[in-house]
């Protein structure tokens, strides 16, 4: 999901804080209700871990942003898998580049070590060092009081720390003590004591299930990160009984709870990795969904060739091309159940230089190279793309790209996502996945998603909870085509431009179409 380079540099650059031992935090209430969802649908997002030290995106900034009222579920990224012991654990070991940070490696710091600042916390209150909990560990926890319906998940591997999951998942025995060891350290929050942080029970009730990224279980060599251990005759059967060997536990240890931990999974689009190791449907029998990638597509691995990185439908005009429907249609005619697959789409773009027409007609175009990025070359997050070149869109492939006269940059625009959430609608699918929240700390794209949800067709992701109001209208916001709002318990959406005029105020001249009550 993230390359090797970024999490390398990233893991290199975080140093744990000293501080004293202390008691473990109070356990956060546990929700009986497993799911969460927008009129229906899932809006799923990535926090990474390393966010805060690359790009000063913090869980506060997910709170003030907006942000935590379109989230549904936040996949907090990522666990590691211990070298000779094979279990899940937490490191202060820094990662090293020569091994794409991989043996031993963690980031205890930025987990549950360093002490958040009062002006960088959510609730305003510094962390202290008599605190068994601090870092992103103790923001999530703030976060949950504040947003007691949102669901924060652990996501376990990702492509930089997948390399030990065929070795976990080998045996009946390596599975058992893998899950056990998932479940002691971020269910019931055992942590390790790192500089006088952390303990029995310290991050007790933060995560409401688990997330497998091991990316690809069985792949071809090219699929995977060169350090990873893969077994291609036995991934896929392996990795289908670790899926049930989750379920078993997390449903035991949910039932001593009284609550129902999620377990889903990030899913590949690309035919070849899903044949080589996913046993469709077997696996969703376990999953409650997967986030299927829905970006990388194409990148800098493609020096000479600009093109869709994020594409959902097939481009007529290139061969080579893989498009996102391709994989979820592959799924489906499996007899995955629609509501089961959620669609990832990246808050980050993928660029090439020297790109000599790149306007309406320019995609597929030769390029001199790379273009340079932020943290690694030919990467750059939505922010930082947001105002590049002029943007273009074509509807034949759901596809959005910025362009300069020189660099060429594949990323999804707000017009992009609107597209892909209609079509996640009118396809019955469970929602969206973002990849990552930094990217789009403005709320943009989460938001856009977020909208068209709320304004179609109730979805089929059933949480039982109760019909909620839009965000509430004010008189000095103004409202685009399509956005969404609430007023006096009934919802509504903008038929265009409005300013100033109350939703229900206007009897001829309607600027708002009702969309439903709401309490």
């Amino acid at each position: 999901m993230v390359s090797a380079t970024t999490l390398a540099l990233v893991a290199t650059g975080l140093v744990a804080a000293g501080s004293a031992t202390a008691a473990p935090a109070a356990p956060v209430a546990a929700s009986p209700n497993g799911e969460n969802d927008i009129n229906g649908y899932r809006n799923v997002g990535y926090f990474m871990s390393w966010a805060p030290e690359n790009y000063g995106y913090t869980v506060k900034d997910f709170q003030e942003s907006g942000q935590a009222d379109q989230i549904t579920h936040v996949n907090y990224a990522f666990g590691n898998i211990h070298p000779t012991d094979l279990s899940c654990f937490i490191s202060d070991k820094a990662g090293t580049p020569e091994v794409g940070g991989n043996d031993g490696a963690g980031v205890a710091g930025a987990d549950f070590v360093d002490a958040v600042s009062a002006e960088d916390s959510i609730d305003g209150v510094a962390d202290t060092a008599d605190q068994a909990l601090a870092g992103n560990f103790n923001q999530l926890i703030k976060l949950k009081e504040k947003n007691p319906d949102t669901k924060v998940l652990v996501s376990i591997g990702g492509w930089t720390w997948s390399k030990f999951f065929s070795k976990a998942a080998a045996t009946p025995e390596s599975r058992e003590k893998f899950v056990s060891s998932c479940v002691d350290l971020y269910l019931k929050g055992n942590l390790p004591v790192i500089d006088g942080r952390g303990g029995p029970a310290a991050a007790a009730g933060l995560f409401d299930g688990i997330d497998i990224d091991w990316e690809w279980p069985g792949a071809p060599d090219w699929a995977q990160h060169p350090e990873n251990f893969v077994d291609p005759i036995n991934d896929k059967a392996n990795f289908t009984a670790l899926l049930a060997e989750f379920r078993e536990q997390l449903d035991e240890y949910g039932a001593s709870q009284d609550k129902e931990y999620l377990l889903s999974s990030y899913i590949p689009v690309n035919p070849t990795a899903i044949n080589a190791g996913w046993d469709a449907p077997k696996i969703f029998d376990y999953l409650d969904y997967g986030n299927i990638q829905g970006y990388d597509l194409h990148g800098g691995w493609s020096p000479n060739l600009a093109g869709h990185q994020s594409n959902l439908k097939d481009d007529p005009s290139y061969s080579g091309d893989i498009s996102v429907e391709q994989g979820i249609n592959l799924y489906l005619s499996r007899g995955v159940d629609p509501q089961q697959i959620t669609l990832g789409i990246p808050a980050f773009g993928r660029g090439w230089t020297g790109v000599e027409d790149g306007g309406k007609a320019g995609v597929w175009q030769r390029a001199a190279g790379v273009a340079e990025g932020t943290h690694e070359p030919g990467y750059k997050q939505y922010f930082e793309l947001r105002d590049f070149g002029t943007e273009y869109f074509d509807e034949k492939t759901g596809s959005s790209w910025r362009y300069d006269g020189n660099e060429w940059w594949s990323v999804d625009s707000p017009r992009a996502v609107e597209y892909k959430a209609k079509w996640v609608a009118e396809k019955g699918l469970g929602g969206s996945m973002w990849w990552d929240l930094a990217g789009d700390y403005e709320d943009e794209l989460v938001g856009t998603a977020a909208d068209v949800y709320r304004a179609a067709k109730t979805g089929p992701v059933d949480s039982d909870a109760p019909a909620g109001c839009f965000p509430a209208w004010s008189k000095a916001a103004t409202y685009t085509g399509g956005r969404v709002t609430s007023h006096e318990g009934v919802n509504y959406q903008a038929n265009w431009w409005v300013h100033t005029n109350a939703p229900g105020t206007e009897t001829h001249w309607a600027p708002w179409r009702v969309v439903g009550t709401c309490a």
